[in-house]
């Protein structure tokens, strides 16, 4: 039995289209209603599809040492856009 709970009861819809598209991406056949014929591994790659397309900006930070005063360091942060 499943806990999850929608939010917004008007999104469902929106949320099976960006599934079925995610499993369309990995190359996964999804039906309407129950999928209890797929294996883990295809349901991981779904929801990671899923993840993926739903985080694609991602930020990277890390301390870089001064190439102009010696011992002195620079906090450095790039932002970036996966384009798939």
């Amino acid at each position: 039995m499943s806990t999850n709970k929608i939010v917004v009861p008007e999104a469902k819809a929106a949320l099976e289209q960006f599934k079925m598209e995610a499993a369309s991406e990995v190359g996964v056949n999804l039906k309407q209603g129950y999928n209890g014929e797929l294996t883990s591994r295809q349901a991981g790659s779904i929801g990671g599809q899923m993840v993926k397309n739903m985080n694609p900006v991602r930020t990277m930070r890390f301390e870089r040492t001064s190439r102009i005063t010696k011992g002195h360091s620079t906090a450095v942060e790039y932002t970036y856009r996966l384009v798939i």
